[in-house]
């Protein structure tokens, strides 16, 4: 090996190393901001900031691409509403209620919800090592939400906030599932404009709902800066490093980094929100982690859920 190959090598991980980072930290900065920025807020600006980010890039593709964009109208409508509306939006206003730890287990969830989908709306027939894997998912999640408390969960009195980060998790799995229905010649970085283009016909009324009923923000430098984080890097650079990892390495190695992104969220979330981390968050990751293990047999619609999964992480 060259000199020049040996130096590359660390910055080759890196690539697979900071997007699952950066996708962590948005849950940490949502978190974070729960009391200065309200959820609709904060929701609309990220994506008005990463526009500004891609829109000098994508606009050739813009172009190139407007003839398919209405072709495919109403599934661009569905990817808007889920990926980049209710996904960001749940999570935003779930996190007011919910740890940052919690939601971030739980967006482990979404390989297998995405298995769970592909078998209903797809048809796919699951093995039972597949079936026996969603249930254990299912489960790790349960313990999760009812934060190891049995009574808890045959009470049905879950978390406000843990419910609605499952939501989101549900809907970005959706989000997923559809994305595949996209044409592969239309580009990526310009139908991720033309989704946030299309997310501003909802983000906007929900933005004036919230200003409407006297809900404002506190701004001030730091919040400034974590909203222009949010805006930067789990929207825009992270994509773009995840591309250069699936080059790199192919799409199903580079897709594997979707799993660092309640470890790395975990420690971040100790760090800087001062959080806990109990023995019903490692029961619950260990039986999610090992339910994708097995729900993730390869399968005709399921064999690349992982590297699917990971692109749309745009939406982070």
């Amino acid at each position: 090996m060259s000199h020049k190959e040996k130096t590359f090598v660390p910055l080759a991980f890196l690539m697979l190393l900071l997007p699952p980072l950066f996708w962590a930290g948005n849950f940490i900065i949502g978190r974070a901001l729960r009391d200065a920025i309200p959820p609709m807020t904060l929701s609309l600006w990220r994506w008005v900031i990463a526009m500004v980010f891609i829109l000098p890039s994508a606009w050739k593709y813009i172009k190139r691409d407007h003839q398919q964009y209405l072709e495919h109208r109403w599934l661009l409508v569905r990817l808007s509403v889920t990926g980049v509306v209710a996904f960001n939006s749940l999570v935003y206003l779930g996190l007011r209620d919910t740890t940052a730890g919690n939601a971030l287990l739980l967006n482990s969830c979404i390989p297998v919800l995405i298995a769970f989908f592909a078998a209903v709306f797809y048809r796919q027939r699951l093995r039972v090592m597949q079936y026996l894997g969603l249930l254990l998912s299912c489960a790790g999640v349960g313990i999760i939400i009812a934060h190891g408390d049995l009574q808890t969960f045959l009470a049905m009195k879950f978390s406000h906030g843990d419910l609605l980060v499952f939501c989101a998790m549900v809907s970005f799995a959706l989000y997923t599932l559809w994305l595949r229905n996209v044409p592969q010649q239309i580009d990526r970085l310009g139908l991720m404009a033309v989704q946030i283009a299309v997310a501003f016909v909802f983000l906007i009324p929900l933005w004036g709902i919230e200003a409407f009923h006297g809900i404002s923000a506190q701004w001030s430098p730091q919040a400034i800066g974590a909203l222009l984080y949010l805006g930067a890097f789990p929207s825009v650079l992270a994509y773009v490093l995840f591309n250069m990892a699936v080059s790199r390495f192919g799409a199903a190695q580079a897709g594997l980094c979707i799993h660092l992104i309640p470890v790395f969220g975990a420690v971040l979330a100790v760090l800087f929100l001062h959080e806990s981390f109990h023995l019903y968050h490692a029961a619950g990751m260990a039986a999610i982690l090992t339910g994708i293990r097995l729900a993730l047999k390869p399968s005709p619609v399921i064999s690349q859920i992982s590297s699917t999964t990971a692109q749309g992480k745009l939406n982070e």
